[in-house]
């Protein structure tokens, strides 16, 4: 089916048909949903090259992928494209995909945007001073960001988790419990929600006088593997000085750390409490753990799905959305939060 022939059997003519599917605000809703309706019926796809010429939109989000050779590949990310394609769909909307050097970034996203591909822009894995932003204000395009940068103006939109919020009440549950040494296994201390999350375990302990120990402090690659090892070299100290509860940055860590714990002997809940950031990831799910994990959460396909219905609405000048957004972790108590061993 072709546009003449959806809007002959609509009695509309072409141009109110193209315009309601591209979101022009004169078409009144109920004419909008009356040929949304005939397309999911018809099955019809508007030709993108014609429907470019006429709008001069791309139909199109661009994103910047950093990989170098030896980059692994990251079920975080993954799981939040998950839910930035799943509201790309509803909308037929497209992603440009761009492969990028690490340290080339900047570049990148400048020469998307010069591309005429995309309609506008999205980042994530914010960096403190992360040089990306002043770039991205300078374009007469939209954009956001997943993430904010610590140290840089707050003049931009973004989608965020309170990550200090969230590993501050997370720490003050453990300290509740009796808990007075703390491990924390936690992402790149590069990238902006890591800092935070550390930010707001020290304020946790400082408020009772504690701090964190360096040698119980990791940041790395959020992977099972490195949470395993983390945890066998903590699992090492000497008894009086090992860490009574551990906190980690993502289920994943939590992964490795809790086999590192049952192969020391030692009982989650009891001997040893823990409590992981759960981003809702589909394929791990912190009460299928074998003790279920105590978890702050926040579903990253959830951010997706946000990010792209804020961008396509920008795009479309269909919805008004705040600019920036910080939403709050759920704090969920299971079985691996226990009061601290004599």
């Amino acid at each position: 089916m072709n546009l003449k022939q959806l809007s002959q059997m609509l009695g509309l003519s072409q141009t109110t048909v193209s315009r309601a599917l591209n979101g022009y605000p004169e078409v009144n809703r109920e004419t909008r949903e009356r040929v949304l309706k005939a397309v999911r019926e018809t099955g019809y796809r508007p030709n993108k090259a014609a429907q470019r010429l006429a709008t001069g939109k791309a139909g199109s989000i661009g994103l910047v992928m950093p990989t170098s050779p030896g980059t692994s590949s990251d079920v975080h990310f993954s799981e939040f494209l998950t839910g930035l394609g799943e509201e790309a769909l509803r909308h037929d909307f497209h992603f440009v995909l761009t492969p990028a050097d690490p340290n080339d970034e900047v570049g990148a996203l400048r020469r998307l945007a010069a591309s005429g591909n995309v309609d506008a822009l999205f980042v994530n894995y914010m960096r403190g001073h992360d040089p990306r932003l002043e770039m991205l204000k300078t374009l007469s395009m939209p954009f956001l960001v997943h993430g904010r940068s610590i140290g840089s103006e707050p003049d931009y939109p973004f989608l965020d988790l309170d990550n200090e919020a969230a590993f501050y009440d997370a720490t003050k549950l453990l300290l509740q419990l009796g808990h007075r040494r703390f491990a924390l296994l936690n992402g790149p201390i590069y990238l902006d929600f890591a800092i935070r999350r550390k930010n707001g375990v020290d304020a946790a302990l400082a408020e009772r006088g504690l701090a964190l120990d360096e040698a119980c402090t990791s940041h790395t690659p959020m992977t099972d593997e490195q949470g395993l090892l983390v945890m066998e070299r903590i699992l090492q100290m000497e008894k009086d000085k090992r860490p009574t509860a551990v906190l980690c940055s993502s289920t994943v860590l939590a992964l490795g750390a809790v086999r590192a714990i049952n192969q020391a002997k030692l009982r989650l809940g009891e001997d040893i409490s823990m409590i992981a950031h759960d981003d809702v990831l589909t394929l791990l799910k912190p009460e299928n753990f074998t003790v279920p994990l105590t978890t702050t959460r926040s579903s990253l396909r959830a951010a997706g799905v946000r990010i792209a219905e804020r961008l396509i609405g920008e795009i479309k000048h269909t919805e008004t959305y705040p600019a920036q957004e910080l939403w709050k972790a759920e704090l969920i108590v299971r079985a691996s939060t226990g009061v601290a061993p004599a």
